[in-house]
């Protein structure tokens, strides 16, 4: 297959995907991956096969992505183990693509939280274009690639590390997201943020799990404009996250928010519990950029109103990554073409 071949069938994954007369086969879809994850309820399923058939399969902007990395294809082609994360449905979908569309061939470890919708969407493409199925292969181990790129916590990105040790590799380790506020924003775009808190029950790494507020910041109107938001208690492993992350704070007497069913309190670090949002204040512009760039490692993406922060996601953006918005800022593309 030559690169206008995989571009033309990814693209005709996305049209399948956007298409309404296959509302019943997405909705099976998301029923089995549900099964297999609670997380995964009917409607976050939808939503990241609509993000990815919308801002990673239109022909014309992946004619654009390989045209701006310049792909030439090796000769034969390289295995390129994946390890796939599964806190999002299909999160590992863009390095799939990433390695297929580069002319190699992607050893697929799936996980375990995520393997029925992947397998699902890997056996459509291989509907649309059985010459596919060969650079697509769904492996237990990764013994014979001849790169990897795995995703996990800091924990297992360790064992990554030593594993892969001797051939080229990218490793993902713990991120996550942040919000810029200045206290000026509209109602439509905090209710725009509770979208980037809240999509996916927030256990995504380009979740807002942190808000960085000014001195003097008053979270009656935030609470306000997020309060749509408030059926996600209804899910029952997120409202046992907020029982006990609320009892947690309460028996040790932290100091906290809560419109019930969001907990919000300051704290210096990052990554707040599913259910909780962390926040600090910041004294001015400067301050806000040296918070920011002590942190710059472990962020993913920073959403802030108008875009003021440079690089940054308009609110309600943070969970619609493009084609170029690669994880932790890592080019897949550049560094497949150096393996």
């Amino acid at each position: 297959m030559q690169s206008k071949d995989f571009i033309v069938t990814f693209s005709q994954l996305g049209d399948f995907l956007l298409d309404e007369k296959n509302a019943d086969v997405l909705k099976q879809w998301s029923v089995a991956a549900r099964n297999e994850n609670a997380w995964f309820t009917e409607d976050n399923v939808l939503l990241s096969i609509q993000n990815i058939a919308r801002y990673y399969l239109n022909k014309s902007e992946l004619e654009d992505f390989v045209t701006a990395n310049d792909l030439a294809f090796t000769n034969p082609p390289k295995n390129v183990g994946i390890v796939m994360a599964g806190n999002i449905p299909l999160v590992g979908f863009h390095d799939l693509l990433c390695v297929v569309l580069s002319g190699n061939i992607a050893l697929i470890k799936l996980s375990s939280s995520d393997s029925v919708l992947m397998r699902m969407l890997i056996a459509r493409l291989i509907a649309i274009k059985p010459a596919i199925e060969p650079y697509l292969q769904i492996a237990d181990k990764l013994n014979t690639a001849d790169a990897v790129i795995a995703t996990g916590s800091d924990n297992t990105a360790k064992h990554f590390e030593y594993y892969f040790s001797k051939i080229p590799h990218i490793i993902r380790k713990n991120r996550t997201s942040v919000a810029v506020l200045t206290g000026d924003e509209a109602r439509t775009e905090l209710a725009n943020l509770g979208n980037d808190i809240f999509q996916y029950f927030g256990l995504g790494c380009r979740n807002v799990s942190k808000l960085y507020v000014p001195a003097g910041y008053t979270f009656d109107k935030f609470y306000e404009s997020i309060e749509y938001w408030s059926t996600i208690s209804i899910h029952h492993k997120y409202n046992n996250n907020y029982d006990y992350n609320k009892s947690v704070l309460l028996v040790n007497r932290i100091a906290h928010f809560d419109n019930g069913f969001l907990l919000l309190r300051e704290e210096p670090s990052l990554v707040s519990p599913i259910s909780v949002c962390y926040f600090e204040y910041y004294e001015n512009d400067a301050h806000l950029k040296q918070l920011l760039a002590e942190q710059q490692d472990k962020i993913q993406c920073i959403v802030s109103g108008q875009r003021r922060i440079e690089n940054s996601f308009d609110f309600g953006e943070a969970q619609c990554p493009k084609l170029n918005d690669f994880a932790d800022g890592v080019n897949t593309l550049s560094f497949l073409k150096g393996i």
